[in-house]
């Protein structure tokens, strides 16, 4: 299956950057998804494990191809969980782009789930997002303990919940 042309954007990106670390330029004619501004999430995985992943939950560039590359450079180098991305990772890396909707604001846990929403958790400056459908998250309190966890926001603090949704691209 061929990839998506977000993800081939974000494997040149990895591929320039990681090999002579240049910063790819934009396309200069980009597809319509690539032209939008969102949110954008790159996860890296090799032989099933995941390798890095970044991503911004609102826009910070012009469009989503700018995201992309910000995010996939960011993915495979600045993940504080891993080593930076050497040029022998990159035959066998899995890439996947999520581009997300605008955050809405939610009551309850049980306005989520997890296999079709995302999650955001807010206390104070503190802020924690896990994606949707991920392997092994299979109820919404596990994916608002997860993400807690990775804002450092105690379950037993005040926080807010919002919810969004991706397009996951391949």
């Amino acid at each position: 299956m061929a990839e998506h042309a977000l993800v081939q954007l974000a494997r040149k990106t990895i591929e320039l950057y990681v090999r002579e670390h240049k910063v790819l330029t934009p396309p200069t004619e980009p597809t319509p998804e690539m032209r939008q501004r969102a949110g954008v999430f790159v996860s890296l995985h090799r032989q099933g494990e995941l390798r890095g992943c970044i991503g911004t939950i609102e826009p910070t560039q012009a469009d989503v191809a700018r995201e992309v590359i910000a995010n996939a450079i960011s993915a495979a180098t600045r993940d504080p969980r891993f080593t930076p991305m050497r040029a022998n990772e990159l035959a066998d890396l899995d890439i996947s782009v999520d581009v997300l909707t605008a955050p809405e604001a939610i009551d309850s846990p049980d306005e989520l789930d997890p296999k079709r929403y995302g999650v955001i958790v807010a206390s104070g400056g503190r802020r924690g997002l896990l994606l949707p459908d991920l392997e092994g998250v299979d109820t919404a309190e596990y994916q608002i303990q997860i993400a807690l966890r990775k804002a450092g926001i105690g379950r037993n603090e005040a926080y807010k919940l919002s919810r969004f949704e991706v397009i996951r691209y391949h």
